[in-house]
């Protein structure tokens, strides 16, 4: 028991910052946090920030960019905060960066095995394969078929 709770406590996820915050870097932070932790760990926004383009309470996930505009940039960018991995260019759900509702597009998925499927991918970290999925409870071989075709790791 003591050496899961040390493997947990030892998980991180690497964030990158950059545009308009005071100290634009790599971070290192945990499951669970959101864009506002790591804005409080690059010593805030910058003074010319345009912040009313950043939701400051998305989840982080692990490779995410978050970009912050500068006041005046707004018309040129479209999507700041995240860096769009979960669908591919082939049309599949990336099941390491999915959200519950995009999961839930997954044929046989409803808002149950979404939210086992995230809770998996939180307490296990990234999937390596997508054979991995039959691992979380409820989803077994039958299942798997059905949605291979809609899903891939990345």
């Amino acid at each position: 028991m003591e050496v899961e709770k040390q493997e947990e406590e030892i998980r991180t996820i690497i964030v990158d910052v950059k545009g308009a915050v005071n100290q634009p870097n790599v971070y290192e932070m945990y499951p669970g946090d959101r864009v506002i932790n790591v804005i409080e760990k690059a010593e805030g926004f910058h003074s010319e920030a345009n912040v009313n383009l950043i939701n400051l309470a998305q989840l982080l996930v692990d490779e995410m960019v978050i970009y912050v505009p500068f006041i005046g940039e707004e018309g040129e960018l479209s999507l700041v905060s995240t860096l769009d991995t979960t669908n591919s260019t082939n049309g599949k759900i990336n099941l390491n960066y999915a959200t519950s509702e995009e999961l839930q597009a997954i044929p046989g998925i409803g808002p149950s095995k979404a939210s086992a499927i995230i809770s998996y991918r939180e307490e296990f970290g990234k999937f390596n394969t997508v054979d991995e999925l039959i691992n979380v409870s409820g989803i077994g071989q039958k299942s798997l078929e059905k949605m291979i075709d809609f899903i891939e790791v990345k």
